[in-house]
């Protein structure tokens, strides 16, 4: 089998294309060059697409004996993620880049490219497996490795993406496993340190990325009754479930920490409160992707609604091919933002995934009748 291999520069996706070419495919590696300033230095941890990420992704190529190239991104990656992850904060949502990008470059741009060019598959070093039933139908599953698994940001790419996609770190137990290979095989990115935070805000300052980008747009912080408690230069910079950096001109009457509740970009407010105001009952889904039949209303599942956050307990309360509503009563889930990613598991299996539209407060649900709230 021909396969294209997106090689980031890491470590990850080196034993991936290298375990690629043990399984025998014929592999090609090539890393995306994403960033617009691909002369921008790496600064340990962060930043993405550099010069550094390009040649050490070069290097592993070399060692593994396959050839390999770099693909200019970069427009796409601009017009479908940082657009994207600008205008979602503008309306006062909270988007996850690393779930856009999935979606509208590795597994549309990178696999639409690589199919039109003869390759079967696409194999990126994501952490998560994929199951092979009898009857044909592949399953997206968690990674045997539950600290280091990318299902939640991969659940975006549908059944029919995932059909030509590989995952040959899936199985690994922990990341050690991955660079102690990476060593045995003598690739130089064996104690390359891993990427966090926002790709392509290298120095981590989001919101001075956003304030740069949307400019300054002053407004007031108020609580729930509507009362004037701070100022901000921007509602863009907040999302639900915040506490820090809020800057309020006066504490609680009652002394306790307040939190951003709601985001409001046309009245320019940031609306904040107590922490309990933060609870949800409801998570009500939009846009969905399934990977198994729509469940039906009273299936029981679980639910994850943060790229490194705990799955918990959910029920579907309604659901069809385009969005979900579930019912997390109980879960004890706080601060969900709208913009977040939406996944639906059974056990380790992904079912389907949803971008969050609203919530509903326990005080919001009408409870079923013969029944108190």
């Amino acid at each position: 089998m021909r396969v294209l291999a997106a090689m980031s520069g890491g470590v990850d996706s080196a034993v991936a294309a290298a375990r690629a070419v043990d399984a025998g495919h014929d592999v090609v590696g090539v890393h995306m060059a994403l960033s617009r300033t691909p002369a921008q230095e790496r600064t340990g941890s962060r930043g993405c697409c550099s010069i550094e990420d390009a040649s050490d992704a070069r290097r592993a190529a070399d060692v593994l004996g396959i050839p390999y190239y770099v693909w200019d991104m970069s427009e796409r990656f601009e017009q479908t993620v940082v657009a994207d992850f600008l205008a979602e904060y503008a309306a006062g949502r909270t988007p996850n880049p690393c779930v856009r990008c999935n979606e509208h470059v590795k597994f549309a741009a990178l696999l639409d490219k690589a199919l039109a060019l003869g390759f079967d598959a696409v194999c990126t070093g994501h952490y998560a497996r994929v199951v092979d039933r009898a009857d044909g139908t592949r399953e997206l599953h968690r990674a045997s490795d539950a600290a280091k698994d990318q299902s939640y940001v991969l659940a975006v790419m549908g059944p029919e993406r995932l059909a030509r996609a590989i995952f040959p770190l899936g199985d690994v137990t922990s990341k050690a496993e991955v660079r102690a290979e990476a060593v045995a095989r003598g690739l130089s990115v064996a104690a390359k340190p891993d990427s966090y935070d926002i790709c392509f805000v290298a120095d981590g300052d989001t919101q001075g990325f956003l304030r740069r980008a949307l400019g300054e747009q002053p407004g007031d912080v108020v609580d729930e009754g509507g009362e004037v408690v701070g100022r901000h230069d921007g509602a863009y910079a907040y999302t639900v479930g915040q506490r820090r950096g809020l800057a309020l001109g006066r504490p609680a009457a009652d002394g306790r920490p307040r939190y951003v509740l709601a985001v409001e970009p046309v009245q320019r407010r940031v609306v904040v409160g107590p922490a309990e105001s933060l609870d949800v009952a409801h998570v009500v889904g939009a846009s969905a992707v399934w990977f198994a039949d729509v469940p039906a209303p009273g299936t029981t599942l679980t639910a994850q609604v943060r790229a490194h956050g705990a799955d918990v307990p959910a029920r579907v309360l309604a659901a069809d091919a385009d969005g979900v509503t579930v019912d997390v009563t109980g879960a004890g889930l706080r601060g969900v933002a709208a913009g977040q990613s939406l996944v639906l598991y059974d056990g380790t299996r992904v079912l389907g995934q949803a971008t969050v539209a609203a919530t509903r407060a326990p005080a919001d649900v009408v409870p079923a009748p013969g029944r108190t709230a």
